[in-house]
């Protein structure tokens, strides 16, 4: 067998051997716990998270193509200049105030770009992104700002440009001006990057304190109501992301209890947070500790809710490659292949356009013969030739 057809868990450890550091040291640079080495060298716990591998390599001092091997995922064509583009407008800061009579203009092109990330049309967002950061910084409009900040945040860790979109989501925390609600919805993309970039705990402290500081206040609106459930759904999956179960799921229940309380309300802080996004959360937070034996037996249930097809065609698609990613633990390369099919027809951004989706694909195309369907998306993103 050779270096390339080594699973990447056993690339982990023979690269560890090399830079002499034991499971332990290994464990305590990644800032994780020495039974996470483990499970990850044994091939218990998948490394399909882009982020964590672009992190295990940089700590083992290699390229994460060494660890990728032949499946390493490709650049996504026409989307890398895209990012170049937006990684530029985050570094002006010479920008022109926007015409105070067309806030209304760029309150309905704020609007738009939301409309797009929900449908997960990623290469058009890519595109018009730039100008509308440049447009909503010269607006000094702190509301507005705040939501192209959390766009723009979202789409690059979509992307795979986690530290990008840590520092859009920083940008719109203190764009806030210390407006209790505009912060919880900040945190909860800081919260989203924090995760992506494999800091658990700190995407467990922040949000937790951004639900918090949003008071439990019967007379608040529904909407932010739900906004500090989606908070404590993101808590609840740093907690998952770090082993802690407990914690995991009773963050998941305190969700719950505030999905139960919302009926029909407009969701004016695009969070698509309700009982189905409860639900959602607790296959991906099963996924996340280890436990797809869980997450594949309530899925099934989850895609029969009601307000399954509700939902942003964006989170359904992350969903099911999430699903794909606990079948994979469960060694069903079929049911994999199933979810990532059915993710690409709800949202095929979600699978074309980002690198954790296609670390899944490379695993499933690895069996022989590869699912018919995954065998065509390898094909359509540059896995096979």
């Amino acid at each position: 067998m050779t270096a390339d057809e080594l699973p990447i868990g056993r690339r982990v450890a023979r690269w560890r051997v090399r830079r002499q550091l034991t499971q332990q040291m290994l464990a305590d640079r990644l800032r994780r716990s020495k039974s996470w080495v483990d499970k990850v060298e044994r091939g218990v716990r998948p490394l399909d998270r882009y982020s964590v591998i672009q992190e295990l390599a940089q700590v083992l001092r290699i390229d994460p193509e060494l660890l990728l091997g032949q499946h390493r995922p490709p650049a996504t064509v026409g989307t890398l200049d895209g990012v170049d583009d937006l990684r530029a407008a985050l570094a002006r800061y010479d920008t022109r105030p926007y015409p105070a009579g067309e806030a209304e203009q760029l309150r309905r092109l704020v609007g738009h770009a939301w409309s797009s990330y929900q449908h997960a049309h990623y290469p058009q967002l890519v595109r018009v992104l730039p100008g509308l950061l440049d447009a909503a910084q010269g607006a000094q409009a702190s509301e507005l700002l705040v939501q192209a900040y959390r766009i723009t945040s979202s789409l690059l860790v979509k992307l795979g440009e986690a530290d990008l979109g840590w520092l859009a989501a920083d940008r719109a925390m203190a764009a806030t001006g210390g407006d209790p609600v505009l912060s919880a919805t900040a945190a909860v993309s800081v919260g989203q990057a924090l995760r992506a970039l494999g800091r658990g705990r700190l995407a467990l402290a922040a949000t937790l304190a951004a639900a918090e500081h949003l008071e439990a206040d019967r007379r608040r609106p529904p909407g932010e109501w739900a906004v500090r459930g989606t908070l404590l759904l993101q808590a609840a999956l740093a907690a998952a992301g770090c082993g802690d179960t407990c914690r995991a799921e009773e963050l998941t229940e305190r969700a719950a209890g505030i999905a139960g309380r919302l009926r029909g309300y407009d969701d004016p802080h695009r969070t698509a947070f309700g009982p189905v996004a409860v639900e959602l959360a607790r296959v991906v937070a099963a996924v996340e500790w280890g436990d797809a034996g869980a997450a594949v037996r309530r899925h099934p249930t989850v895609v029969r809710r009601a307000g399954w097809r509700l939902l942003p065609a964006e989170c359904r698609g992350a969903y099911l490659v999430d699903v794909a990613r606990a079948y994979l633990q469960l060694g069903d390369v079929r049911g994999a292949a199933r979810s990532l099919v059915d993710a690409d027809s709800v949202a095929p951004a979600e699978v074309r356009c980002r690198p954790a989706a296609r670390t899944v694909i490379a695993e499933v195309a690895r069996a022989h013969p590869a699912p018919a369907g995954v065998a065509r998306l390898a094909t359509l993103v540059g896995l096979t030739r």
